[in-house]
Formats: C-alpha cells, sequence, structure tokens
C-alpha cells in the first residue's frame, strides 16, 4: 500500500515536534525582519544621499540573491572567518535578512500612502523629524502595512522548509528523517504538507479579510 494510517499516526508526534522548531524559527526570523525592514526603509529616506544609496544597495543585495545562498554563507562561510553558528541561528538570520530587504518595499509602501500634508502640518508645529516618524507618520502607515508584512511572515513560514538542508530539526527535515530511516516518505511529507496547510490557510484567510476591510475604509 502507498499509504498506511498507522505510520502516519505514529509520526506525528515527532513532526509536531519539529513543526515547534519551524514556529520558533518563523517568530524569531519575523521579528528580526520587521526591525530590519523598517530600518531599511527609514534609510531609504535619509536627507543624506550616501545614507540612502546604502541603505538601497543593502536592501537589493539581500533581495536579488536567493535565500539558499544566505544560509550557506551564514552556515558554512561564516565559520571559516571565526564566526560559528548554530543551525538555528543561521536560519533565523537568514529567514530574518532575506524577509526584511522584501519587507522594506512594504513600509516604503506605507510610509508614501499618508498625505503629504501630514508632514508639512507636523513641521509647522515644530515637530522634530523622530517625533514626526514616531507620532504621526508611522501609526497611520502601520496599520495600512499589516495584510502585505502578514503575507510575508506566512511565506517565511513556509520557506522555513529550506531550513532542513542544514539540518535544523524543523518539520520537513523531521520527515526527511524519518523517510530515511523507514523508507517511507509518502506519509511522512504528505503529513508535513498537510500541517503547514492547517496553520496557513486559516491564516491566509484572516489577512484577505483584514486586507478587505482596509481597502474599505480607504475608499
Amino acid at each position: 500500500m502507498i499509504w498506511n494510517n498507522e505510520f502516519a499516526i505514529s509520526i506525528l508526534p515527532k513532526l509536531l515536534q519539529g513543526l515547534l522548531t519551524t514556529i520558533q524559527a518563523t517568530f524569531l526570523g519575523s521579528l528580526l525582519a520587521l526591525v530590519l525592514g523598517l530600518l531599511l526603509a527609514l534609510v531609504q529616506r535619509s536627507p543624506k544621499k550616501i545614507i540612502r544609496s546604502a541603505g538601497y544597495a543593502v536592501t537589493e543585495l539581500l533581495r536579488r540573491t536567493p535565500l539558499l545562498v544566505h544560509l550557506y554563507l551564514l552556515f558554512y562561510a561564516f565559520p571559516e572567518v571565526g564566526v560559528v553558528l548554530s543551525p538555528l541561528t543561521a536560519g533565523v538570520l537568514a529567514l530574518g535578512l532575506h524577509t526584511g530587504s522584501y519587507m522594506a518595499a512594504v513600509y516604503q509602501s506605507g510610509i508614501e500612502a499618508v498625505p503629504n500634508g501630514q508632514w508639512e502640518a507636523a513641521k509647522s508645529l515644530g515637530y522634530t523629524r523622530s517625533r514626526i516618524w514616531t507620532k504621526i507618520i508611522l501609526p497611520q502607515a502601520i496599520p495600512m502595512m499589516i495584510p502585505a508584512l502578514g503575507n510575508y511572515i506566512l511565506l517565511m513560514f513556509k520557506e522555513s522548509a529550506i531550513l532542513s538542508v542544514i539540518a535544523v530539526p524543523e518539520a520537513m527535515q523531521a520527515a526527511m528523517s524519518i523517510g530515511s530511516r523507514s523508507y517511507r516518505y509518502f506519509e511522512a511529507v504528505t503529513v508535513v504538507g498537510i500541517l503547514y496547510l492547517v496553520i496557513s490557510l486559516p491564516i491566509a484567510v484572516v489577512l484577505r479579510h483584514l486586507e478587505s476591510k482596509l481597502a474599505i475604509k480607504r475608499q
């Protein structure tokens, strides 16, 4: 038989344990990506051209190179210069850096959606640049960004399966480990796919609903 229910049920605890690692990597990577994306967006709006150019260069470098390259550099190449990272740490950094470069564009779009009159009004009231950002611009821009940022986090959750290539004990690595020992990959990989679907599908529905509500409010 191609599918064995008893075997699929027996491997579920190990796969769920791997899924917890997947969620942990996604959570930590998301925190890094959210902070990095905002920093890159703000740097690219600096009044100093050299700073803007540097921010743009870093963003493009991270965005135009594959996630797998980032992963291999952090885990395999960095030890050659004395920087040794655990598989999970390297995986979180790679996910956060790669996704953060895309989130920077989301932040940029949200910031640009705030009417210029808000800037002018704040400047006329004598607000400092930092206070304009923290009290006026970002509080208005961030709610509009939530669906897009959420979609990138959801994408990161699915892309985290690539961490199996450096032996991070996440869901896909657990499935491959089970398959290599039992020679039954079909159940292991299929159950992992179902677990990803069970988590990602409801989140996608919520994000789509939120995006629709925000679109209606902007009309």
